[in-house]
């Protein structure tokens, strides 16, 4: 009797708190996380030396456990001292202010904001947030910017592995040629080099050239793509992941054996003009907008049809090669652009670092959040990266209870954490609702 009851228990207390918590906007949670934040900077490091932690934990302090598992009172002492009290506070503030002066003339205004620049204020308030938060390490503004490429990588290829219904292990390849098409434009145009001589153009202008570089080798890299789309998709079944594999392997050997490129030695003098968060986090945050736009559309929803039932969407006059190609082909690009990123923020690239080991780390992030999924695609990212440098402590072990991980993980939840779904915002859904409402009033009211 008890073991029922348990679980209706704890039922009951999730239903309790969603209840209690989901008139809460979006921007008291970053109200939140930022005084957390805040409350680091100022007693963060004193707090980790009363409490032997040492310096500033890097990651909440939990990759300390395993260093000395006799930290683990001070870590939970660090963790709800510094993040939870602070954070539930102001969001306990936040919204017992909402709930005071609600009918106020400055909450009636915030709640007349469109959707789109309500979303696109919450969206700099995360900056603002992740700013703050790096500021203290140069180690978590490195980790940061590298997450921002994992989810492009992530979300180009759910777009093929997910909404296309094909399986492609070509996410590499396509990250190496962007990497090395970008660096070759920057440092060609802005670095003096040794092999490319002098510069072509003032290093001034190196920030302002970076986009249209990133663009540049997205076009390639896509280009390049049609070498595999071309044959693949005139066969059915799993000839794209044979053939993506046979790309990945004759790109990487191809760089190797390229002397001007470096070889094997590798690629180095990349122009330091993706050291700031700015850059990684806008180019992130269009890549979202983009592959968020392109599923909703009619050419993404043709996708879904063509992964579903192939001959009937081709009886529905869908043009199911043009269909395939776009969805690969923008895989490529959006690979390609995360490459350029890749290269410019560690400043040193060589064929080693984009082998199948980086593909498959990039199938166990598209896996864990979920196919079909764009929040899902975000979702496993942050967790597998952070995942990742929690256990970085372990070494080799980590790679062994990583794996562990998500098998547990495919066996519970085999369409992974959010596949075939999306994370639903009931705040902002209301607003959308109200919205709608308003738009449909007749004048007279």
């Amino acid at each position: 009797m008890q073991q029922t009851s348990t679980p209706s228990r704890f039922g009951s207390l999730y239903g309790r708190i969603r209840a209690r918590f989901q008139d809460v906007p979006i921007s008291a949670w970053l109200v939140g996380m930022l005084a957390a934040v805040l409350v680091e900077a100022l007693i963060g490091r004193d707090l980790a030396y009363m409490l032997g932690l040492g310096n500033l934990p890097s990651f909440f302090g939990l990759s300390l456990i395993f260093k000395k598992w006799t930290l683990i009172p001070s870590i939970v002492v660090f963790i709800v001292v510094v993040y939870v009290l602070p954070a539930l506070g102001a969001v306990y503030l936040v919204r017992w202010a909402m709930h005071r002066w609600r009918g106020a003339r400055s909450v009636a205004w915030v709640q007349r904001i469109p959707t789109r620049g309500y979303i696109i204020f919450n969206l700099a308030f995360v900056y603002v947030v992740l700013h703050f938060w790096a500021a203290s390490s140069d180690y978590r503004l490195l980790v940061l910017r590298l997450l921002g490429v994992n989810i492009i990588l992530t979300l180009s290829l759910n777009l093929v592995n997910g909404w296309m219904g094909e399986f492609s292990v070509s996410v590499a390849g396509f990250m190496a040629v962007g990497a090395y098409v970008s660096s070759v434009l920057m440092v060609w145009g802005f670095v003096n080099d040794d092999v490319f001589g002098p510069a072509v153009f003032p290093e001034a202008w190196a920030p302002y050239a970076f986009p249209l570089a990133l663009i540049v080798a997205g076009a390639v890299t896509a280009f390049t793509a049609l070498a595999v789309a071309i044959p693949s998709f005139r066969t059915r079944g799993d000839y794209l992941a044979i053939i993506t594999l046979a790309y990945l392997f004759i790109v990487k050997s191809s760089i190797e054996n390229i002397d001007f490129l470096g070889g094997a030695r590798g690629f180095m003098n990349q122009p330091k003009v993706a050291d700031s968060l700015l850059v990684v986090f806008l180019w992130t945050v269009l890549a979202v907008w983009v592959m968020h736009n392109y599923v909703t559309s009619t050419l993404g929803k043709a996708t879904s049809a063509v992964r579903d039932n192939e001959p009937a969407a081709e009886m529905m006059t869908v043009n199911t090669r043009k269909v395939k190609m776009v969805a690969f082909l923008t895989h490529a690009f959006w690979s390609g652009v995360a490459g350029g990123l890749y290269a410019h923020i560690v400043g040193y690239i060589n064929p080693g670092s984009f082998g199948l080991v980086k593909s498959a780390e990039i199938l166990g992030m598209l896996y864990l959040g979920g196919l079909n999924s764009v929040t899902g695609s975000v979702l496993g990212t942050v967790l597998f990266t952070l995942l990742s440098e929690i256990l970085r402590p372990l070494k080799l072990v980590k790679w062994m209870v990583i794996p562990v991980i998500l098998i547990v993980v495919m066996i519970k939840r085999p369409r992974g954490l959010l596949g075939f779904q999306e994370i639903r915002l009931p705040f902002l859904e209301r607003r959308a609702r109200a919205e709608e409402e308003v738009s449909h009033a007749p004048a007279g009211d």
